[in-house]
């Protein structure tokens, strides 16, 4: 009787340490441009290139008790036709027009340079994340050339750690933000339009 009881706690305790650990999660983002943009060029071709330049596609781990076993990652793959779909649509925007293989045309290439989601790494539970984006935009238009590096960042609390869906919906919120400053630029148009 003892025996079964005493395996019943250790039953019940294993199951209450297993409601702290985290799963990984795999998420598919789908960052979206936001807001108006001013149209400057006239229909000119533009070469677009959209560039993973992150070391990893890990972003960081959901925090919790086994905070190294709850990893939070973005596939490259996944992600990047997104962001060329994004990035065209914002180049049309401004009067241009995307042509992959326009000759000696201006070429922008948008590189993602950083996606972090940062949890607490003490304590049990998963109360808040740091999530931060970054790009980098290299326009050439014959011998000018413009870089511009624009980020964005947010810390969201939580009651309750926060399942896929919800990790995926602030990702593309980050993202979409990040994305909307490279194109709020005015030189990135202008470069693009000089002759």
């Amino acid at each position: 009787m003892l025996k079964r009881a005493s395996l019943g706690l250790l039953a019940g305790i294993g199951l209450a340490l297993a409601g702290c650990a985290l799963s990984p999660q795999q998420l598919s983002p789908q960052p979206k441009l936001t807001g108006p943009l001013t149209p400057i060029g006239q229909g000119q071709p533009v070469n677009v290139r959209v560039v993973d330049g992150r070391p990893s596609p890990v972003l960081g781990t959901r925090g919790g008790l086994y905070a190294d076993t709850s990893n939070i990652s973005v596939q490259g793959q996944d992600l990047l036709p997104r962001l060329q779909t994004e990035t065209e649509a914002a180049v049309r925007l401004l009067g241009f027009t995307p042509s992959p293989n326009a000759f000696n045309a201006p070429q922008l290439t948008l590189t993602l340079t950083e996606l972090k989601y940062q949890s607490p790494k003490e304590g049990v539970y998963v109360t808040q994340a740091d999530i931060k984006a970054a790009f980098q935009a290299d326009v050439q238009n014959s011998s000018r050339r413009f870089t511009g590096r624009y980020a964005a960042s947010m810390n969201q609390r939580f009651g309750s750690a926060p399942n896929e869906q919800t990790n995926t919906k602030l990702i593309s919120e980050v993202l979409s933000d990040a994305l909307t400053r490279v194109f709020k630029d005015p030189n990135i148009g202008q470069v693009l339009s000089q002759q």
